[in-house]
């Protein structure tokens, strides 16, 4: 690496930085232009926890309430109305990147309603208005990798539009993603669509895997079990990147990558530490390859950029080492597809209390500004 900054050096070994994080807060201060400039970020994730969290503290929103609440609008219009002005406005402060990295960064990304995670009909439905929405070219809009979302990531991505593909936790549905993402883009062909146009990332969860395990490692509790404690997270990751670099090199992936389309590349998701004990850019630093993004809460941005020690390239060396993680954690009793299916419930869950939240926070803002008038 050479003498620059962490988040430069991450830049420079092919990761792309977007930050977790949107509020209009960040868009009005001036605060998400500085972290493009000074911190290498090249783009924005959201979904229902950051909008919520936003509003619940954000009096920039007030006049927009105002105006939606004399309207009469409903909540989840008005959610929708407020979500996407700020996503096409992030969309906006990074269309230079966008049109400089031919489409693969300056993203910001919006997620389809978390209680559609298991209706595929619905959720193509609403991955289509949201990007009709925005109306920007550089959205990527949001679908869970629920077995239901598979069919609406084929069909999203076959109607020319780019996907967030999240809430990814096992290796088996990795590659089941990265079929839909193919799958999708021969439709997308078929149908005369330009596929250099058509990006996707597909983002696999790091931290919540070791917050699972961890605490499964404790009750077996043995000097075994013990040795194991926050490796899976990284581990796992690193084996996801392996399957990326075999699906992108089958004949299939290849023949659609010479008719003009692009690799999904994989983005590290959940990348804030959960556990005090451990360094807090652990899930930056074991992650580094080309063709990734690391999405990080600011948090975990500012640690990055104040001390992270970037070694360059920390996962194609490590497949074997990262096997042996996950054969010695079925060893002492590790059940991966219990804890996988777990983190995936758990995760949609979460979404869901979360988008309940926003709907709460806003039907109480429009209530209260309708007492008003």
């Amino acid at each position: 690496m050479t003498d620059t900054t962490p988040t430069a050096a991450l830049s420079e070994a092919g990761v792309s930085i977007w930050l977790d994080d949107l509020s209009r807060e960040l868009l009005e201060t001036g605060r998400l232009e500085s972290l493009i400039a000074d911190q290498n970020v090249v783009g924005v994730t959201t979904n229902p926890t950051i909008f919520a969290s936003a509003l619940a503290k954000g009096e920039r929103y007030d006049g927009q309430v105002r105006e939606l609440a004399s309207q009469g609008t409903p909540v989840t219009d008005a959610i929708f109305e407020i979500t996407t002005q700020d996503v096409a406005r992030a969309s906006d402060l990074f269309k230079p990147i966008y049109d400089q990295t031919k489409g693969f960064d300056g993203r910001v990304s919006i997620e389809v309603e978390p209680g559609l995670a298991h209706d595929t009909q619905k959720t193509i439905e609403q991955a289509k208005f949201l990007h009709d929405k925005v109306a920007r070219e550089n959205v990527l809009i949001k679908i869970p990798a629920t077995i239901e979302g598979l069919e609406a990531i084929s069909e999203t991505i076959a109607a020319g539009i780019s996907v967030n593909v999240t809430l990814i936790f096992s290796l088996e549905r990795y590659r089941a993603v990265i079929d839909a993402y193919l799958g999708g883009l021969e439709k997308a062909k078929a149908a005369g669509h330009d596929l250099s146009k058509i990006h996707s990332v597909a983002s696999f969860f790091v931290s919540r895997v070791d917050t699972e395990i961890d605490k499964r490692l404790a009750a077996i509790g043995t000097d075994e079990a013990t040795a194991l404690k926050s490796k899976a997270g990284v581990a796992n990751a690193q084996l996801a990147y392996e399957v990326f670099e075999q699906a992108f090199a089958t004949e299939r992936a290849q023949a659609l990558l010479e008719a003009g389309a692009n690799v999904q590349r994989p983005l590290w998701a959940s990348t804030g530490v959960k556990d005090p004990s451990l360094p807090d850019t652990l899930y930056v630093v074991e992650l580094v390859a080309p063709h990734t993004v690391n999405t990080m809460p600011g948090k975990t941005l500012e640690a990055t950029a104040d001390h992270a020690e970037v070694r360059g390239d920390t996962i194609t060396g490590s497949y074997a080492a990262a096997h042996d993680v996950m054969d010695r954690l079925a060893a002492v009793g590790i059940d991966y597809d219990d804890v996988v299916a777990v983190l995936e419930r758990e995760g949609v869950d979460k979404f869901t209390v979360s988008w309940g939240e926003l709907v709460d926070t806003v039907q109480g803002a429009l209530d209260g500004a309708q007492a008003e008038q």
